[in-house]
């Protein structure tokens, strides 16, 4: 049942990257092979300059290992996993890097450092995540916020998570996205909450006048299939021809990520927006076309 498919970088999000790139990138704690192999290939793809934080003789050991001369390259030395955080914080604080990836470090660390108040790193806006979505190299790109960042996010917080991707969409060239509010029902029902923040997010969108076609509540199938929505009768902008999908929850959007990835070979390039720099937080399951993308992502969030 699961999926044997190569997961391949898609080739739209690369060019775009490579537009804007090379920028300066910190690799945070760099201790693992694939975090050496994929900044390797983002070096070889023209999208960062890598700054590597971490014990200093595994990562020469290991780009030795790969024939990769990182020599010119800066190597930041510290051993302890949890105090490579911090300093690739004050790195991006005092914009020594534009990027900061997340290597061998749990996410809730690497956040944690991140989110500091006397870093400005955050401004007005909520960080929220992105997946950008791809099954093949040339394919559309399907988004999904906010599978990773946001538990269980209110009103507000949508409305942030709305316009990041929104932003993030036009950035990748999709010019005025559609957005379907997903819920379990396309009916307003008191008794699934999530429609009703659906049917409220939609009507805030309009009263804010953001530059996309937002509706809900949307079930996923009417949000994907035009097959799907012409035999329930829907009929509105985003109906079957979704470009961003704004989830109720962390798990629903993890979940659907990861059904993608495992049982579908699909490529998901994750990316924290919103803040001062992107910041990449793979999972460490992750293969290195997918942080190949996501890096790729990051670049074009800038």
């Amino acid at each position: 049942m699961l999926s044997n498919k190569t997961i391949i970088c898609p080739e739209n999000l690369l060019k775009i990257a490579k537009d804007k790139g090379p920028v300066k990138a910190v690799i945070v704690n760099a201790v693992k092979a694939v975090a050496i192999e994929s900044a390797k290939q983002a070096v070889e793809a023209n999208l960062i300059i890598p700054v590597f934080v971490g014990d200093k003789s595994i990562i020469e050991k290991l780009s030795k290992d790969l024939r990769w001369d990182i020599s010119k390259y800066e190597i930041i030395h510290e051993p302890v996993e949890n105090n490579t955080a911090p300093i690739a914080a004050k790195l991006a604080s005092e914009d020594k890097v534009k990027i900061i990836v997340k290597g061998h470090i749990h996410t809730d660390v690497l956040m944690k450092a991140v989110l500091k108040r006397d870093l400005n790193l955050i401004g007005k806006k909520r960080l929220s995540h992105v997946w950008h979505m791809t099954l093949e190299k040339n394919d559309k790109p399907f988004i999904i916020t906010d599978g990773a960042l946001n538990v269980l996010p209110k009103l507000e917080t949508k409305m942030h998570i709305l316009k990041n991707s929104v932003d993030f969409a036009n950035r990748i060239g999709i010019s005025k996205p559609k957005v379907s509010i997903l819920s379990a029902t396309e009916e307003v029902l008191e008794s699934v909450p999530s429609s009703m923040e659906a049917k409220e997010l939609t009507k805030r969108a309009k009263d804010e006048g953001i530059n996309a076609d937002v509706f809900g509540p949307m079930a996923f199938d009417n949000s994907v299939s035009t097959k799907a929505a012409d035999i329930k009768g829907i009929k509105n902008a985003v109906a079957g021809k979704t470009d961003i999908l704004l989830v109720p929850n962390v798990e629903t959007g993890n979940g659907l990520v990861k059904m993608m990835i495992f049982f579908m070979g699909a490529c998901a390039a994750g990316v924290v927006i919103g803040g001062k720099v992107p910041v990449v937080i793979t999972s460490r399951a992750d293969d290195t076309q997918a942080r190949l993308a996501s890096m790729a992502a990051a670049v074009v969030a800038l």
